[in-house]
């Protein structure tokens, strides 16, 4: 099982050991990666070869699958690259971050017939799978209203790394409301017609030198976001309060689908500690469903009786678990023939949304989803 893989990061690497662990005979044969031919881990034992270009990769090692793990912004160039090759291929979202890469993405898919994996995990949970089924066995009814939450606590990834440079992220509905907007379409199991969006950045801006580290920082000792002398130095080694610093810190979104039903949903990246929450409530007239990833739970209220259902899911791993259920998807397409259970039509729709939220925040306006 030959695996060539475009963008070589932290990222993809945590899902081909995933892909390792379901099948040992798992190996990157190819890479193309400027940053790991600089790294100079080239020349470790067992280094993948690097190749210049996706043409390359493909015609000299003849890879089983392809996957794509470049930072955002490059999504959609490689995967324009690869959909043409007919190899199955895993691209992580969002699948675009521009309207003109959708476009160019979109027209693609509807010209290639390449399977495509899109890193969508959250609607592979096991809790959303469940929360899935309950609702299709119309326990609650037909889902009415969706009220949906994501409070991050982990949200200094996004001002302190790489991820606070907007050209790369397209902003904080491509980088996490992705995930959100893509599971609460599959679970309601309806398009979404129109989006209106508002943003906020009221926490993580400042006048702090542009390119500041937190290690070379005064208040080192006393910010409540430095990471100088942390094992998240590293990786997020920039003030959050520099004037460099981009992206929203919290965002919400009123989405309108097909039939009429609407969902409300807001994300927040100052949160921290048990305010963390990532879940959503759907109502119906029979009754109410609501999980919530962080504690594993799912309650069903029924409205006419004096019931309620509760479930109790013990925590996965990457993505509470839906890592590992793509992974397992990804295999089974490339050795099997089988269907991507997060098609790249899915990850379109996400990202067309994200977009027209982003669009719609700028505008103040209501954006259609066409």
């Amino acid at each position: 099982m030959k695996l060539g893989v475009i963008g070589y990061g932290r990222r993809i690497k945590s899902v081909i050991d995933i892909m390792r662990t379901l099948d040992p005979n798992v190996r990157v044969a190819g890479v193309v990666d400027p940053r790991y031919e600089a790294s100079g881990k080239t020349g470790e034992p067992d280094a993948p070869p690097v190749f210049a270009s996706t043409q390359e990769l493909v015609q000299s090692v003849a890879p089983d699958g392809l996957l794509i793990g470049t930072r955002c912004s490059l999504h959609t160039r490689y995967a324009l690259e690869a959909l043409p090759t007919g190899i199955p291929l895993y691209l992580e979202k969002p699948v675009s971050t521009t309207f003109e890469d959708w476009h160019r993405l979109k027209e693609a898919s509807l010209t290639y017939s390449t399977p495509v994996v899109v890193s969508h995990p959250l609607r592979m949970t096991t809790i959303v799978q469940q929360a899935k089924a309950i609702i299709d066995s119309g326990a609650i009814g037909t889902v009415e209203h969706i009220q949906a939450v994501n409070n991050v606590p982990y949200g200094g990834v996004y001002y302190q790394s790489w991820y606070r440079d907007e050209e790369e992220t397209g902003g904080m509905f491509l980088q996490k409301a992705t995930h959100d907007f893509d599971y609460l379409n599959f679970v309601a199991g309806r398009k979404p017609a129109a989006v209106a969006a508002m943003t906020s950045k009221q926490v993580f801006r400042g006048d702090k030198p542009a390119g500041l580290r937190c290690v070379d920082c005064e208040e080192k000792r006393t910010c409540a976001e430095s990471t100088a002398g942390t094992d998240r130095e590293e990786l997020w080694p920039y003030c959050a309060f520099a004037e460099d610093t981009g992206n929203e810190d919290s965002g919400s979104a009123l989405i309108r689908y097909e039939g009429g039903m609407h969902a409300s949903y807001s994300q927040n990246f100052f949160a921290r500690r048990k305010a963390a929450a990532r879940g959503a409530r759907f109502l119906g007239y029979k009754g109410t469903l609501e999980f919530d990833f962080t504690t594993g739970v799912i309650q069903v209220v029924h409205h006419h009786a004096a019931r309620v259902d509760r479930y109790e899911f013990e925590h996965g791993e990457g993505h509470f678990g839906g890592d590992e259920k793509l992974a397992a998807n990804f295999l089974d397409i490339a050795k099997n023939g089988a269907s991507s259970l997060s098609t790249l039509e899915d990850g379109l729709t996400s990202a067309y949304l994200c977009l027209q939220a982003k669009r719609s925040a700028e505008t103040q306006t209501f954006q259609a989803i066409e």
